[in-house]
């Protein structure tokens, strides 16, 4: 596992440095035969992490297999356990999918990188991880450190930099955001991951052409020209987004203590955006977007806050019986979450003091 003893502190070079050869190392007991497979998650830091870490296994001569995780997927159910031990590979690496205190596939060379509240320590993997430096750099800028120990890739930044803007905005600080900005324009940078974003948001929930355009493209202009089919794919999807975002926010929230929650149904996953829009207006909130139709015999939802509490602590404290450690209550301290069955949703509002009006059907 990498260190993170400098809690509260900025990453350093001697840090980054020490990344790098840890993921060297970890490489060394791949499987040079096997293709290395790389799981990803399908927002923009996943997809920007999977694609830096793809390129610059290939061009350091290693063959490489990429399997997205979509919607309601998890690298540590036993439905993936049961997928990634039919596969042949040579090693495993999984990234911006969250930690938990055991391996993917025990007894597989892997190496995960990831920037989420840890929920366990895996023990015979190398786990890197900036949690507990300030700024958290994010998985996206924690793949393309090590990337540059097999390969070149300063022209892969502005993909590091996509996963910034996409999980913390632009003024997070790092130096590498700053460079790919001058390098190669905010605007295009900023509307490439609202581009990428919008697959994994529409009905269809397919990140698949986002990841196809960042496998090939050499910059957000690129991303954005046209000049490649799927960006049409991507059009598309983000028009239907918009048109469900729209409807979405038009839903008052219901209040009870501090709590403000904010029911939504459509198969759209706009729960985390109207969560964050309604955390700017109810800064005293704590605020829970709920969405019904996202995934059938689920309940979605979003937390945010604008007051700095911790979400994951107050997701734990309220944990309704049925709620998973898969599921419910991982990300971040200000951006939490999960999806819960409907008895345990039922059980989760009633203990939150909401009436029937907002229970669902068991």
């Amino acid at each position: 596992m990498s260190d993170t003893s400098i809690e509260g502190t900025r990453p350093t070079e001697a840090w980054v440095a020490a990344r790098r050869r840890e993921f060297r190392d970890a490489l060394a007991a791949f499987n040079l035969a096997l293709p290395v497979l790389i799981l990803g998650h399908h927002d923009a830091d996943g997809l920007s992490s999977t694609a830096i870490l793809s390129r610059a296994l290939e061009r350091s001569g290693r063959r490489t297999e990429i399997r997205l995780l979509g919607r309601g997927e998890n690298v540590w159910s036993p439905e993936m356990a049961l997928e990634l031990r039919a596969r042949d590979m040579g090693g495993l690496i999984a990234a911006d999918l969250g930690t938990r205190a055991e391996p993917p596939l025990p007894g597989m060379a892997t190496v995960i990188v990831d920037h989420h509240v840890p929920s366990g320590i895996p023990q015979g993997v190398l786990l890197v991880s900036g949690h507990g430096l300030q700024p958290t750099p994010t998985t996206s800028l924690l793949a393309w450190w090590c990337a540059g120990a097999v390969a070149e890739v300063e022209d892969l930044l502005w993909l590091a930099a996509l996963g910034i803007i996409g999980d913390m905005g632009e003024a997070s600080g790092f130096l590498e955001l700053a460079a790919a900005r001058e390098r190669w324009g905010i605007a295009a940078l900023r509307n490439a991951v609202s581009l990428l974003n919008a697959p994994r948001r529409a009905s269809a929930g397919d990140a698949g052409p986002a990841l196809a355009l960042l496998l090939k493209a050499d910059g957000p202009k690129a991303v954005l020209s046209g000049e490649y089919p799927e960006t049409a794919l991507l059009q598309a999807a983000k028009v239907e987004v918009q048109k469900a975002l729209a409807e979405g926010r038009r839903v008052a929230p219901r209040i009870r203590g501090e709590v403000a929650l904010i029911p939504l149904h459509t198969p759209c996953q706009i729960h985390p955006l109207i969560a964050q829009q309604w955390k700017g207006r109810l800064k005293d909130k704590i605020v829970i977007a709920a969405n019904t139709g996202y995934r059938p015999g689920w309940v979605h939802f979003a937390a945010r806050s604008g007051q700095g509490t911790d979400l994951i602590d107050f997701l734990h404290r309220h944990r309704p019986e049925g709620a998973d450690s898969v599921n419910y209550g991982n990300g971040h301290a200000q951006a939490s979450g999960g999806a819960l069955p409907p008895p345990a949703w039922n059980r989760f509002v009633a203990e939150l003091g909401f009436g029937a009006d907002m229970q669902v059907p068991e």
